[in-house]
């Protein structure tokens, strides 16, 4: 197979919230408190909602800027590239680069909705909760039927409540959800309490998928205060794989045989040598630890019941022999800064080269279509869903690498710099 043929379903994109998300969208009491853009003095933008301001971090929209404008600073609208928070040219960009389906993640209100668990009125943010999610599923991904994924974000605070928001949604067509990689980093039950029962069934009554995406935990992997940021970017899929051992000897996969979770954006080339070690660990000390996993072994359950995602993998892809490929998928990572835009048929084809054509596609967007109940063939024949198709209808789209400020002598950042940001902007 070659790039242009491939059909690429990124599992994992972002969508930097425009500023007329809620028109139209809040109950009359609430116009005057719904999250608003200001724009500050110094040129940046940031959502402001009952006393918090949310900037949108320069890392998370820089596609299309040289490296050397990457940082944690926040940025504004005219600096990003339009496909960021502009749904008419995300698919733009989309086609550009050869990418037919998306789903994308959320920005300012945080991975799992903390903005609106922080919120003290819970009126309030139970009905902006369900703004941004109508706005998700009706104008974002509604405008381009066939393009892009649902994911909702749940109301953490309550697992009553988040079962009823996964039930509504998935009534619209939203049958994914993102959720907390370690809700008790939070401040919430883990994975190992009941509390959060109400929401795990009805995520597999409605055939929902539990995303979890590496840093919905609020927690960096920072080794020390001095460290250069590069220790914190390479070691980002250490959360996922926290996660994955949290998860699976906690009750969750066993008490619920047909719920499936997503490690967003978590890679693959790890897992080979993670189910060897929890098969280990079970089958030595299951005895005196009271783990049971019946006549399954945990390396198992994971494989039947995870669904693993990466971006660039090239060892994953060559050790897929050792994983479920039925649940492996693809991502891009638009438009954050490990994303592959605009060429990300091209990356990918340098570790999908002679894997078997059924492998790659089961890998590039089979899986994602069935894992995530998605059919674009129903709106557009599959020919034209290819690499060269879509291309060939955004040829125009400026891809090109161009400056957007004039970022003067880059500085040294440490991984202390975006700890210290976060805080002060939780």
């Amino acid at each position: 197979m070659q790039a242009e043929d491939l059909i690429l379903v990124s599992v994992d994109d972002h969508v930097v919230e425009p500023s007329d998300m809620f028109d139209g969208r809040v109950p009359a009491k609430w116009k005057d408190r719904a999250p608003r853009i200001i724009h500050n003095d110094d040129g940046t933008d940031v959502w402001s909602f009952e006393g918090n301001l949310i900037p949108n971090v320069g890392l998370n929209a820089v596609v299309g800027r040289p490296p050397e404008e990457y940082g944690i600073e926040p940025t504004s609208f005219e600096e990003m590239r339009a496909g960021c928070y502009d749904i008419h040219e995300r698919v733009r960009d989309m086609n550009a680069n050869g990418v037919l389906g998306s789903m994308c993640f959320p920005s300012f209100v945080q991975f799992c909705g903390q903005l609106f668990a922080r919120t003290e009125d819970k009126e309030l943010a139970i009905d902006m909760l369900r703004a941004y999610n109508d706005w998700h599923i009706e104008s974002w991904c509604g405008a381009y039927p066939g393009r892009f994924i649902p994911l909702s974000i749940p109301p953490i605070w309550d697992p009553a409540l988040m079962a009823s928001e996964v039930r509504r949604v998935a009534a619209k067509g939203c049958h994914a959800v993102t959720f907390s990689e370690n809700p008790s980093k939070l401040g919430w039950p883990s994975f190992h309490s009941d509390h959060w029962d109400p929401f795990w069934t009805a995520c597999e009554e409605e055939g929902t998928v539990v995303c979890l995406h590496i840093g919905s935990s609020s927690q960096l992997a920072i080794t020390a205060p001095d460290a250069p940021f590069d220790v914190l970017i390479a070691l980002q899929p250490v959360n996922i794989i926290q996660c994955a051992a949290d998860l699976l000897f906690s009750p969750v996969l066993r008490k619920y045989p047909n719920l499936r979770i997503a490690l967003s954006e978590g890679g693959i080339g790890w897992i080979p040598y993670f189910l060897e070690r929890v098969d280990y660990v079970y089958q030595h000390h299951h005895k005196w630890t009271g783990q049971d996993f019946g006549d399954m072994l945990p390396s198992q359950v994971f494989k039947e019941r995870i669904v693993t995602c990466f971006i660039d993998d090239a060892f994953g892809v060559e050790n897929r022999r050792f994983l479920e490929l039925d649940n492996v998928c693809w991502e891009c990572d638009y438009p954050h800064s490990d994303s592959t835009w605009p060429n990300a048929p091209e990356i990918a084809m340098k570790y999908l080269a002679g894997v078997p054509d059924s492998d790659v596609n089961k890998i590039t967007h089979e899986n994602a279509m069935r894992l995530f109940r998605f059919d674009p063939f129903a709106t557009r024949p599959r020919e034209k869903c290819t690499v060269s198709a879509l291309r060939a209808e955004s040829a125009d789209v400026d891809t090109s690498i161009r400056p957007r400020r004039d970022t003067g002598k880059p500085k040294k950042i440490l991984a202390a710099d975006l700890g210290r940001f976060a805080e002060k902007n939780d």
